[in-house]
């Protein structure tokens, strides 16, 4: 089984205790996305409880990417924070991520609509 391939186990596992519909193509995109961080012990993990965790995630994920910034992106990460659990200390860096897009519904940006 390749690294990506066992990383992704790891992440449909994490969310499919988490909610009962999910997209496996969009966390696939995101995890692919985020790239060779996702191995790295430290980095695939999300510290909520680190201020400047919290805040590169809204300035270098949500306002870099999406543009969004101020209520919305704070929502974003609570609703992401409050699927995973907040006292959660495992929450993988892709299913977090795909629970932000989710939230901001930016889907878009990594599964392009299918044009009859």
């Amino acid at each position: 089984m390749s690294k990506f391939n066992e990383v992704f186990e790891r992440c449909t596992k994490q969310i499919e205790e988490s909610t009962d519909s999910w997209n496996t193509d969009l966390l696939e995109a995101i995890a692919k996305g985020l790239g060779p961080s996702i191995y790295k012990a430290d980095a695939i993990l999300v510290s909520t409880g680190s201020k400047e965790e919290v805040d590169r995630i809204r300035t270098n994920f949500i306002h870099k990417k999406f543009g969004i910034e101020g209520k919305r992106a704070e929502d974003a990460i609570e609703y992401a924070t409050n699927k995973l659990g907040s006292s959660n200390r495992n929450k993988l860096r892709p299913v977090f991520y795909y629970f932000i897009v989710e939230s901001l519904g930016q889907q878009s940006h990594y599964i392009s609509k299918k044009v009859a």
